[in-house]
C-alpha cells in the first residue's frame, strides 16, 4: 500500500457519528436500468461479492414486484451472511409483508418504505392530497414496525419536494416509528447546496432525529450524484446509498466506489471512517458489468480502464518518478492492480525507455534515438504501441529485420 502523502488510508471501523454506512441498491434500483436486468442466479453472485466488499445493508430487490423478486431477495437473505439484507416497499401491506417475509430469515435485515413527496408526485403520479400522503405514510411505517424491529422510511422525490412538507411528513414516519430516514434526490435534480441544506434542515426542524439514522439516495441526471452524497454527508447523513459502477435509472445512481475513495482520500478533512474493503471494488465493478452488460466507460472514476493509465509523456514522467505526482489514489488499493503506462505518439522517452526495462529490452544510446524515431512514425499512426510491435521495432532498427504489422494510416 501506498503510505505517502496522497495514498489512501486503509478501512477504520469506528462507531457513532464517524462511521459512514453503505447501503447497496445495486440489486433493486441498479438492475431498474433500462438492458441491466439480472436472472436469479446472476443476483445471488452479486450479493455475495457485495459481501465480501462488506457492505453494510444490500437492498436485494423489490420482492412484490414479481414472484422471481421475492425469490432472489429471500434466497439472499437465507444465505449471505455479514450484510443487513433489505427489500423495497410502497406504504401497502402487501408489499410491506412481501419484504418482511423475504428478508426475516436473515439475521440482520430491515423493512424499506417508500412514498412520494413532491406535489408533481403526488398530484400527477399518485392522484393524492398531501393528508392522505401523510397518513397512508404513517400507517404504513406503525405497520412496518410491528413487524420489524429497523424499519428505513424514503420520502420520494425529496429534493422537489416543499421542505415543510418535507419536514411534517418525515416526522410522522419517525413518530410512527422509523429509525432510518433516506432523503432522495430522485431526479438528480438538487445541487450540492441545496442538498446539503435539505438535509441539515430535516434533521433540525424534525424532532427526534438525534435517534434515527438519516441516510442519502442521489440520482446522477445532472452529473452530480456523487456531490450530492458528500453533500448529504456534510450536513449530517452517516449512511449513503447507492450502486456498483453508478447504474441505474435513467442516468443512474451514485456510485458507490466513488463516494467511498472519496472519503478515503480525503479523510485528513472529513475525518470520517467507513467498513467497506476497498481491493474488492474492481472485482465487484466487473463482476457487475459483466452480468448487467453495462459496460463500464474508460474514464469512469476508480474503477475505468484508464482511471490509473497514463499516456501523455509529462504525466508518464512524473508518475514514473513518483506516481503521487498524479494519482491520488493507488491502484492496488481498489484491486485494480498496478497503473499503466500506455505508449502512444503523445508519449515521452522516459515512458519508451521504462516499457523496454519491462520487456527485457536493453539499447545503447545511439541505439535508443533510432528505436524512437521509429516508434514516433508507428505511433502517429496508432492509437496505441503494444509490446510486440515494440519488439519488432528494435528488431528491425537493430538489423534484425523482423517485418512489422501493417499499421492503419
Amino acid at each position: 500500500m501506498n503510505t505517502g502523502e496522497g495514498s489512501v488510508a486503509a478501512p477504520v471501523r469506528a462507531a457513532g457519528p464517524d462511521l459512514v454506512q453503505f447501503f447497496d441498491t445495486t440489486l433493486r434500483d441498479g438492475e431498474q436500468c433500462p438492458g441491466a436486468t439480472l436472472h436469479h442466479a446472476d443476483k445471488l453472485l452479486i450479493a455475495h461479492q457485495l459481501r465480501r466488499l462488506n457492505v453494510d445493508v444490500i437492498e436485494a430487490g423489490f420482492p412484490a414486484s414479481s414472484p422471481g423478486d421475492f425469490a432472489s431477495v429471500q434466497q439472499i437473505a437465507r444465505e449471505v451472511e455479514g450484510p443487513a439484507v433489505t427489500g423495497l416497499a410502497r406504504t401497502k401491506r402487501g408489499d410491506i409483508d412481501a419484504v418482511h417475509q423475504a428478508v426475516r430469515d436473515a439475521p440482520r435485515h430491515l423493512i424499506h418504505v417508500f412514498m412520494s413527496v413532491s406535489d408533481i408526485h403526488i398530484t400527477h403520479k399518485l392522484g393524492l392530497d398531501r393528508a392522505t400522503v401523510l397518513s397512508q405514510t404513517g400507517a404504513a411505517i406503525a405497520y412496518a414496525r410491528s413487524l420489524c424491529d429497523d424499519v428505513q422510511f424514503s420520502p420520494e422525490d425529496a429534493g422537489r419536494a416543499d421542505l415543510d412538507y418535507l419536514c411534517t411528513v418525515v416526522q410522522v414516519a419517525v413518530d410512527a416509528g422509523a429509525n432510518v430516514i433516506n432523503l432522495p434526490d430522485t431526479t438528480g435534480y438538487c445541487l450540492p447546496e441545496e442538498f446539503q441544506n435539505l438535509v441539515a434542515t430535516v434533521r433540525r426542524e424534525v424532532r427526534g432525529m438525534d435517534r434515527v439514522l438519516i441516510s442519502v439516495h442521489c440520482h446522477d441526471d445532472l452529473g452530480l450524484a456523487t456531490a450530492n452524497s458528500l453533500a448529504g454527508i456534510a450536513a449530517g447523513a452517516r449512511r449513503v446509498e447507492g450502486c456498483i459502477n453508478g447504474i441505474g435509472e435513467r442516468a443512474g445512481n451514485a456510485s458507490l466506489e466513488e463516494v467511498v475513495m472519496a472519503l478515503r482520500v480525503r479523510r485528513p478533512v472529513l475525518q470520517l471512517a467507513d467498513n467497506l474493503r476497498a481491493t474488492e471494488l474492481v472485482p465487484t465493478s466487473r463482476m457487475v458489468a459483466e452480468l448487467t452488460g453495462m459496460v463500464v466507460p474508460a474514464n469512469k472514476p476508480v474503477v475505468g480502464a484508464n482511471a490509473f493509465a497514463h499516456a501523455s509523456g509529462v504525466h508518464q514522467h512524473g508518475v514514473l518518478r513518483d506516481r503521487r505526482t498524479y494519482e491520488i489514489i493507488a491502484a492496488e488499493d481498489v484491486g485494480a492492480g498496478a497503473s499503466r503506462i500506455v505508449l502512444t505518439a503523445r508519449s515521452g522517452r522516459h515512458a519508451l525507455r521504462h516499457r523496454l526495462d519491462l520487456i527485457g529490452v536493453e539499447l545503447p544510446p545511439e541505439s535508443f534515438q533510432a528505436v524512437w524515431t521509429r516508434f514516433l512514425e508507428v505511433a502517429d499512426s496508432s492509437k496505441e504501441v503494444e509490446d510486440e510491435t515494440l519488439t519488432r521495432i528494435v528488431g528491425e532498427v537493430s538489423g534484425n529485420r523482423t517485418a512489422l504489422p501493417t499499421v492503419p494510416g
